[in-house]
């Protein structure tokens, strides 16, 4: 009976610092998709230098995210893209104008989708939203379009190709 006791609570220790790191990871991995959203909002709405700081904000989130823990195929999927998020974070925040920034942030939103949806650490909605004269995608927390590549010209061109639940 001891034993079983012992087991018991071994088992529920070891699943209690296992939650308590998933926790972590996931409230990294929305910080690094709060800090995405800035990006987007600031080229949506036509700012070019805010878009630098907030993409420079998003490059060091990538590096905070504890990656470790996660499931192999999920930590496989984040190595691949967090290099590929971290490189064109850091492009677009050393773009010479907004038309190099949004170039960027194509890739970079390429590489979020992919992360968000397969590693499903969101803790609220997140729209998929596309742009057919962008021929491009991005990642919105509403579901009212704010396109990021066109910003002002074409603010709502565009439409929601999927919702991905929060988790």
């Amino acid at each position: 009976m001891k034993k079983i006791i012992v087991l018991i609570a071994v088992f529920a220790i070891s699943m209690t610092k296992t939650t308590f790191a998933q926790s972590k990871t996931d409230a990294a991995f929305n910080q690094l998709l709060a800090a995405y959203y800035d990006v987007k909002n600031a080229l949506a709405f036509d700012k070019q230098d805010v878009a630098k700081v907030k993409a420079n904000a998003l490059s060091n989130k990538v590096d905070a995210i504890q990656h470790k823990d996660l499931p192999a195929a999920q930590h496989m999927l984040w190595m691949e893209q967090s290099k590929i998020i971290k490189a064109k974070s850091i492009e677009l925040a050393a773009g010479k104008d907004i038309k190099a920034q949004r170039k960027s942030f194509e890739s970079l939103s390429s590489a979020m989708i992919k992360t968000v949806r397969n590693i499903k650490f969101n803790n609220a909605t997140v729209y998929v939203q596309h742009c057919p004269m962008a021929k491009a995608s991005w990642l919105n927390e509403k579901e009212n379009i704010e396109n990021p590549y066109y910003g002002s010209m074409m603010f709502d061109c565009g439409n929601v190709s999927e919702t991905i639940k929060s988790k």
